[in-house]
């Protein structure tokens, strides 16, 4: 099944070396069944990249 995703779009125009640069912004319009799923399975990927640098900071040097 294929989910067609809308995007919120959110544009600024900054200034960098002189000129001006147009930044876009786009995030993701989700349910709120399809965020917290989305924020757990980030939470379970940062949990294991933080318990592998706890767990090589454990040993001695």
């Amino acid at each position: 099944m294929v989910q067609s995703i809308t995007y919120q779009s959110e544009t600024k125009t900054v200034p960098f070396q002189g000129k001006s640069i147009v930044l876009e912004n786009l995030t993701p319009v989700l349910s709120p069944k399809e965020k917290e799923k989305r924020k757990k399975e980030i939470e379970r990927c940062l949990y294991e990249v933080f318990s592998k640098y706890k767990r090589a900071g454990d040993t001695p040097a």
